[in-house]
Order: C-alpha cells, then sequence, then structure tokens
C-alpha cells in the first residue's frame, strides 16, 4: 500500500458513523467543539513549537490562532497539538543535540494522530529542520510558517542594533572595556520582542531553506514576527493547506535533487549560516537523497553572492523584505535555479516570477556586480579533513586570511580553552591558528556554536579582530570571522584534528578549498589518538551516542535516513558514514 492510500480518509474518522466515529467527535465536543466543527474536513493539525524556554518561538501562539482561521476559511479542522521546543541559547549541552528527538517527537504525532495534514510551526534554529525531517518521514502532506525575525534594537549611538552587535561587545567586555553599567543595559537591549535572530543566521536561514523546498509560501521568510505581514502569512497558510492536502502533494514529492540544489543556491546567494550545510544533508536523508560535499562545493562555486545583509553585509532583514525577499532572490540569480520546481501555493517557480517585478534595493547587488562571483560557503578538504568542513567566506573579514599558513595553537574542548586563552603567557601571535576540538557531534555531544573561538585577549588588545579559527563545532549564523567549523570527521571520531599538537604547521587555502597540515605519515603513526567520549549508559544519551551520523552526513540518527539509505564503516575515520544504495 502507498503511503497515499495510507494517508487518505486519516481524518475521515471523525466523519465515521459508527463508534469510533462517535467517540472522536464525543472527546472534541467535549473540549468546546460544536457538532458542525468535528464533522469538517480535512483534519489539519497544528505541530506547535511555542515554549517560554524558547524566546524566539515565543509568538507562535498567536499565529497558531490566526492559521486557524484560515484553515477554517477553506472549510477544515484545525487541531493543534503540542511537541518538544529547541532553543539555541537554553539548550545543553547544545541545541543540536535534540534536533533529531524533536524530528522523531514531530514524526511520531503525525502518524499516529488522526490528521489529513499539518502545518509546522517553528522558529529557532534547530527546530525547522527538525519538523521538516519529521514532515518527511511521516509524509503527510504537510507546509511551514516560521516564527520570523524579532525588531532591531538600538544600543548607545547603534540605531540599527542586531544580535550580530553583541559579539564585538562580548569580546570587549573580557578585556576590560566595557563598563558595568553599559554591560546592564545591553542586557535590555539585545532583544526586545519575540521571533529569530534579526540577521541571515541559521533561523532565517533555515526559513529560506524552507521556502525554497516548497513548505513555506514564497515571500514568507522575513516579514518580522510582529507584524500584520506575518499575521496574514498565517492565515493564508492555512488556506493553503487544505488546498495542498486535496492536490495529496506529499513532503517527498517536494524533497527532489533539483530542489534541494535550489535551496543550497538560495543559501549561497544570501550569505546564509554554515548549519545550512548539516540541515539541509539532513533533509535530503529523510527522502533517501544525499548532497555530499563535491556538490555542496559545486552549487556555492557556480551561485553569485549578492544578499548585501547582516551579518555579512550592511543592510537589514527589513531591506532584503522590501526588495522582494527570497524571490528576488531568486529572480536575481536567474539561471543557475531549477524554475520549473513548485513553491507552496502550487505553481512554480517560472509561473511565479513572471508575474512579479522587483524594486531596486540595495539589500540586492546587481548580477553583473555581485559581491563575490561564488556563493558565500566554501566547501574544504584536505588531510585535516578528509570528509570535509565548511568556511564562511562571506564572513571573513581580512581577505589575506583565505590563503594562511600558520603554528598551530591547540584547545581539547571548552574547559581549555576558557582557561588558557586570556593567559598573558600563552604562545601565540597574530598568525597562529587556533584549534579547538573534542566537540564534534559525538565529543561534546552535539556539536555546540563555540567554533567562532574568542581572539586572545593580548591579541584583542593590541587590535588583531581576526584570526585562522578551526573546530570540530558549529558556529552561530550570526557570527563572522575566519572561522573553519565541521572539520570531519571529528577528533573523537578518529578524525585528523585529534593528532595535532601546538606548533603543528597547517594551511587554509580557500580559493583552492584545502584544509590541510604537513605531518608525515611516520609522524602521524606515532601520534597519540584522541580520547574517546565515556560510553554512555541510558536514554537520550546512549542513543546519540550510539547512532548519531558525522557532520558531512546531516548528523541525523543512521536508523532514521530513508529506505535506501545505509551506513557503512568508514575506514579512514573508522566511524559510520551514510551511502545511498537506490
Amino acid at each position: 500500500m502507498s503511503q497515499r492510500d495510507l494517508n487518505k480518509g486519516a481524518g475521515a474518522l471523525f466523519q465515521d458513523e459508527g463508534q469510533d466515529g462517535l467517540l472522536h467527535r464525543a472527546f472534541l465536543r467535549g473540549e468546546g467543539f460544536s457538532e458542525e466543527e468535528v464533522r469538517r474536513s480535512p483534519v489539519i493539525g497544528i505541530a506547535n513549537s511555542a515554549s517560554e524556554l524558547n524566546p524566539c518561538n515565543a509568538g507562535l501562539n498567536e499565529l497558531a490562532e490566526f492559521m486557524k482561521e484560515g484553515i477554517r476559511e477553506a472549510g477544515g479542522l484545525p487541531l493543534e497539538f503540542p511537541t518538544i521546543s529547541i532553543s539555541e541559547p537554553f539548550t545543553r549541552p547544545t541545541s543540536l543535540y535534540l534536533r533529531n528527538l524533536m524530528s522523531m517527537d514531530v514524526e511520531e504525532m503525525i502518524g499516529a494522530t488522526p490528521i489529513d495534514g499539518v502545518v509546522l510551526l517553528g522558529g529557532c534554529d534547530k527546530t525547522i529542520p527538525a519538523q521538516l525531517m519529521g514532515a518527511l518521514s511521516a509524509n503527510k502532506p504537510a507546509m511551514m510558517l516560521a516564527a520570523g525575525p524579532r525588531p532591531v534594537s538600538c544600543f548607545k549611538q547603534n540605531l540599527e542594533f542586531t544580535v550580530d552587535d553583541v559579539w564585538p561587545l562580548c569580546e570587549s567586555r573580557r578585556v576590560g572595556a566595557v563598563r558595568d553599567e553599559d554591560w546592564l543595559e545591553l542586557e535590555g537591549k539585545v532583544n526586545i520582542g519575540v521571533g529569530t535572530c534579526n540577521v541571515m543566521g541559521t533561523a532565517t536561514t533555515m526559513s529560506a531553506i524552507a521556502e525554497m523546498l516548497g513548505f513555506a509560501l514564497p515571500g514568507s521568510t522575513l516579514p518580522a514576527a510582529n507584524s500584520s505581514a506575518r499575521a496574514e502569512l498565517a492565515r493564508a497558510t492555512g488556506r493553503q493547506i487544505v488546498q495542498t492536502v486535496s492536490k495529496g502533494t506529499l513532503p517527498t514529492d517536494l524533497v527532489t535533487d533539483q530542489s534541494l540544489e535550489n535551496a543550497f543556491r538560495v543559501v549561497s546567494a544570501l550569505g546564509g549560516s554554515t548549519n545550512a550545510v548539516i540541515h539541509l544533508e539532513a533533509i535530503a536523508g529523510r527522502a533517501g537523497l544525499r548532497i555530499g560535499p563535491e556538490r555542496f562545493e559545486s552549487w556555492s562555486a557556480s551561485t553569485p553572492y549578492v544578499a548585501n545583509v547582516r551579518p555579512s553585509g550592511q543592510r537589514l532583514l527589513a531591506d532584503l523584505d522590501a526588495a522582494g525577499g527570497v524571490p528576488a532572490i531568486v529572480q536575481r540569480i536567474g539561471v543557475t535555479i531549477h524554475r520549473d520546481m513548485a513553491t507552496a501555493n502550487g505553481q512554480s517557480w517560472e509561473e511565479l516570477l513572471a508575474k512579479q517585478e522587483f524594486p531596486e534595493n540595495d539589500a540586492i547587488a546587481p548580477i553583473n556586480e555581485p559581491l563575490s562571483e561564488r556563493g558565500s560557503l566554501v566547501m574544504l578538504r584536505g588531510n585535516l579533513a578528509p570528509r570535509g568542513a565548511v568556511l564562511k567566506a562571506a564572513g571573513v573579514h581580512d581577505p589575506k586570511l583565505k590563503t594562511h599558513r600558520g603554528r598551530a595553537v591547540v584547545f581539547d574542548g571548552l574547559a581549555d580553552l576558557n582557561s588558557r586563552i586570556d593567559d598573558p603567557e600563552l604562545d601565540v601571535d597574530r598568525d597562529s591558528v587556533l584549534v579547538l576540538r573534542g566537540l564534534g557531534v559525538l565529543g561534546a555531544p552535539g556539536m555546540p556554536e563555540v567554533g567562532h573561538i574568542p581572539i586572545p585577549a593580548k591579541l584583542h588588545r593590541a587590535g588583531v579582530r581576526d584570526m585562522v579559527r578551526l573546530s570540530d563545532a558549529r558556529m552561530s549564523g550570526t557570527s563572522t570571522g575566519t572561522v573553519v567549523v565541521h572539520v570531519t570527521p571529528e577528533a573523537a571520531a578518529g578524525g585528523p584534528l585529534g593528532i595535532l599538537a601546538t606548533g603543528d604547521e597547517i594551511e587554509l587555502d580557500a580559493a583552492a578549498g584545502v584544509l590541510r597540515h604537513f605531518l608525515s605519515d611516520e609522524e602521524v603513526a606515532a601520534r597519540k589518538p584522541f580520547a574517546s567520549p565515556p560510553v554512555q549508559a541510558r536514554g537520550m544519551a546512549w542513543l546519540h551516542q550510539q547512532h548519531v551520523l558525522q557532520a558531512d552526513d546531516g548528523c541525523d540518527f543512521n536508523f532514521l535516513r530513508a529506505s535506501g539509505m545505509e551506513t557503512i564503516k568508514d575506514t579512514e575515520s573508522n566511524c559510520e558514514r551514510a551511502i545511498a544504495t537506490s
């Protein structure tokens, strides 16, 4: 029996005239639904990840009410249900550690409940990919609406204060250059409303991916969280999901090699987050597909970077929204996009763009004068990263650092980093390469966003603001700098990063896509392997340790990949990797 056959009539239990139908309707009547409402069709679930432990998603309850209006207008019955919620700043050891668990929660709730389709309400970084992954595995008709970016604040003379402005102030605070009273004032100015980070961070990047894959309505990525435009998008999404259910469009119809390429090309044009590489690979795996570092690099290298928005550019997300948002980016990068791919409203990109004109706005560079001829993300390979690493080239402050050879200064984990990074006796200079390891998906566990290693205090005081840094961790999409992340395999999985020692020479050549060390085979063989993490005894920690894949496979659990995907032992790194078998 096909998935479409299994989906048929999932919500029909509410119309059944027998015992099952009676009980389904009776329980809803007890909640206050009317006799007419409990017989409406289709039944649309609203997977709401709102939580007071997730400030980015705090506005989703209000959006859910607008969405219900749209579903009712289209004749459907909206039924809201909660799932776990993941907040980047509030989750320990890291939000990625719980992404796969959330995807399982979403998948099981969609599959186990009598709904015909679902709308995913998410926001903070890992919420959107978790919801998309779960919806793909459940494979009932699905749409998404993201929380939207929070308002822009002001602090001192900065009248357009966004979240990326916080990091330089934190660096200055470390070296005693921010007064206590200013630090306290800053606390009330970072976030002045609900919504996701107000720059092109991971949340906005993932919302753009949802738009490009056909889950979110065109133009839905950028309107502000608390705006009337986002409220109307909620109503429109509610109306559209009823049509999507009627057409029988499934998530696996939307995620194809072509739509994945479209999504990553737009990420490359936007200057999007490095985290997109991990999440898009995980999404692909739920559809039985694999992208791989080579295709990521090919797509990025042949896509112009055109979105002049923060943190890598100059303008605000609101300026990009005024310029036409993601559809305007699609039009600007033109021939690189598969325009026959469907949008969430059923039109192809070709049909949609034929009806739109976009105003001139310096938030999007002209195609003949892009910010860069290639996309913002660079995939690196070499003997230090046999299965890949990622550099956000758009965030590099000093272009000369894109080609750099320097002496490693190695830190083993966060405790080591925090205890030594500001030591006046630390043997480091501006040409050193800072290396942080033991913080990959197994080692941390979960790859925390700590790859943006702080500049040592003595160098910061001397005016140094960027250095080459590399790690098996991740970094926030709101951060910039010459930061290489996702070095794979990670140190705890036997990757070469684990055998480095302070003083070893490292070379970064972004133009050539190379990250390497200069150790001989004999020296590598003589080095002591990096310590494996302690064996976990129970629960999520055990599940994660036993089944999580490396960054180049999206850090998904091996048993959650679609049929046609299997894992094999990688002889180079002694850890599992995913392959497509069909």
